[in-house]
């Protein structure tokens, strides 16, 4: 896999699929109406399979994942990741330079190296998941993503934490969640 882009205007990120097909799809929607030039997963897609749908990423999107606590089959990951032109699987963990800007991905599932990562200071961006709380904090110079759970199975329709994806603009300096489930196609965002 050949990264062609080596700015960062926007990114998305995504995390904690867990099989559900139908909000995967809202989210990539999300992220092809956004523009957005990168796009991160940071693990537990469970099934393989549903890695093929980021096949649906707009052709000039860079795709980026690593591997989550309920993803077993790193053979059938692998082999999904190398399907897509722009994707890069990597694996545990993955550090990269973007456009100058240090940015790690780490699934989460063990909450000290989380921490300790944050606390390192190594990174200027530091997406995580796993625990399935949303979070966009800065921490020193490190701003941590963490967008929740995108499965709807992990939602009540009492709570009002609806599944959600990320989206930094450099530009802007902002990130922000988008629910996947806003009925307005704008995105407030993107006004």
């Amino acid at each position: 896999m050949m990264i062609k882009k080596l700015l960062i205007v926007k990114i998305g990120v995504i995390s904690d699929t867990h099989d559900d097909i139908e909000n995967t799809e809202k989210a990539i929607n999300i992220f092809n109406l956004m523009k957005v030039d990168h796009v991160f997963h940071a693990g537990d897609y469970v099934y393989p399979g549903i890695i093929s749908l980021f096949k649906k990423l707009d052709k000039e999107t860079q795709f980026y994942g690593v591997r989550g606590n309920n993803d077993g089959e790193l053979l059938g990951i692998t082999r999904q990741f190398a399907e897509i032109e722009n994707a890069l699987f990597l694996n545990e963990f993955g550090k990269l330079l973007i456009s100058s800007k240090k940015i790690g991905i780490y699934h989460g599932t063990n909450s000290e190296l989380s921490e300790s990562l944050v606390e390192s200071q190594l990174f200027d961006i530091l997406i995580l998941g796993h625990t399935h709380v949303k979070r966009i904090e800065k921490m020193g110079k490190t701003l941590v993503l963490n967008p929740g759970a995108l499965n709807r199975n992990f939602f009540s329709k009492k709570t009002a934490d609806d599944p959600c994806v990320i989206i930094y603009d450099e530009k802007r300096k902002m990130a922000e969640f988008i629910n996947i489930n806003s009925t307005n196609t704008e995105y407030d965002y993107a006004k």
